[in-house]
């Protein structure tokens, strides 16, 4: 591995996805949720500044193209445990969370599994994922307004929950398209 800015950045992604969890563990909240906000946007940003480096800049690499998507679902899974425990089990959070989820864990089995077919990442997925960390930001944001006692919290929430739902359709979605491009190699492995 070659430690490029992109790289130790996505390492970074890696290590803040579970601090997401343990603020909350750390610190009383109001004070939790704002800083759990600060470093999940943070997080969220170095996703968009190591792709533009590695591009802009010729430092891709086997190792950042392997681990930045692992810290992309990282992120997102452990940001939605810490999303269901703020807002408890209401199908509202719960439903387009599963979608998310499960499509998360299904297209990374569907990749193992497929081995050296690539799968390209479309400009939707890409999209996909900028839903969910703008969705889940706001969500962390309503909490914080929430704790904190802010008229404001409801409105927030309920623009959290819209992005929410438009991110878990971008999300089943991009993953009924990558198993679409699959099937002919699945269907091929099948016969032989």
């Amino acid at each position: 591995m070659r430690w490029t800015i992109p790289n130790i950045l996505t390492i970074a992604r890696v290590i803040a996805a579970p601090m997401i969890g343990l603020i909350y563990v750390l610190f009383d909240r109001p004070a939790a949720d704002w800083i759990a906000l600060a470093l999940f946007i943070g997080a969220s940003l170095t996703d968009f500044v190591d792709g533009y480096i590695a591009r802009r800049f010729n430092q891709g690499s086997a190792f950042g193209k392997m681990l930045d998507p692992i810290a992309d679902k990282a992120m997102v899974i452990i940001t939605c445990a810490v999303v269901l425990g703020l807002f408890g089990l209401t199908v509202w959070i719960v439903l387009p969370l599963m979608i998310i989820l499960l499509r998360e864990v299904l297209v990374s089995g569907l990749r193992e599994f497929l081995g050296e077919v690539k799968l390209d990442v479309t400009q939707l997925a890409k999209w996909k994922t900028t839903a969910q960390m703008v969705a889940l930001s706001v969500l962390l944001g309503a909490s914080a307004l929430d704790a904190g006692g802010s008229d404001l919290a409801g409105m927030v929430m309920g623009g959290g929950l819209a992005l929410l739902w438009l991110a878990a359709v971008l999300t089943a979605v991009t993953g009924w398209d990558y198993f679409a491009k699959a099937l002919p190699v699945l269907t091929e492995r099948d016969k032989g």
